[in-house]
């Protein structure tokens, strides 16, 4: 196959990577700077105000961040780098699930902030460059079945603090 012909090369992985821009930019505004504190540089979003209701909250918040881990996944980007913001999700979903200090640690953390900035750099670093092999319907399953069993695991945890307390 010639250069020339080569699909990675055309015009539509600029258009994905530019669209990718957009809403990992978006969501992450959303999710982690949507309101700053009058009289600090302190910014947070829907995670750390979905973070106050116990158990769903967190739950809400690891879902809709999960989006950027999926955009990284649709433009390409190295398991390295996708492991590395799947961490990221796992530490704010465990840290916030804890009742009010969570919050707070949402707000401090902001996995949705750091993960886009990662998404973000990397693409800024490969630009120019010819597009990557994506990963494909295996990674996409593979990252769906992590957070199935991370949802799971925060169930269990929610049923068993809530049948010790009752």
């Amino acid at each position: 196959m010639s250069p020339a012909h080569d699909p990675r090369l055309d015009g539509d992985h600029h258009r994905r990577i530019a669209s990718a821009r957009t809403r990992v930019g978006r969501i992450a505004g959303l999710l982690d700077g949507l309101v700053t504190i009058p009289g600090t540089r302190i910014r947070f979003g829907l995670d750390a105000l979905l973070g106050l209701i116990p158990g769903i909250g967190d739950i809400a918040g690891l879902l809709l961040g999960s989006s950027i881990l999926f955009e990284s996944v649709r433009v390409g980007a190295p398991r390295g780098l996708i492991a590395r913001m799947l961490s990221n999700m796992v530490v704010d979903t465990v840290g916030g699930s804890v009742p009010l200090v969570g919050d707070l640690f949402d707000v401090a953390f902001r996995s949705h902030a750091r993960n886009a900035r990662l998404l973000l750099d990397h693409l800024d670093a490969q630009s120019g460059a010819v597009a990557p092999k994506r990963h494909g319907k295996l990674m996409l399953a593979g990252l769906m079945l992590a957070l199935l069993l991370l949802l799971g695991l925060i169930c269990v945890g929610i049923y068993a603090v809530v049948s010790r307390l009752f």
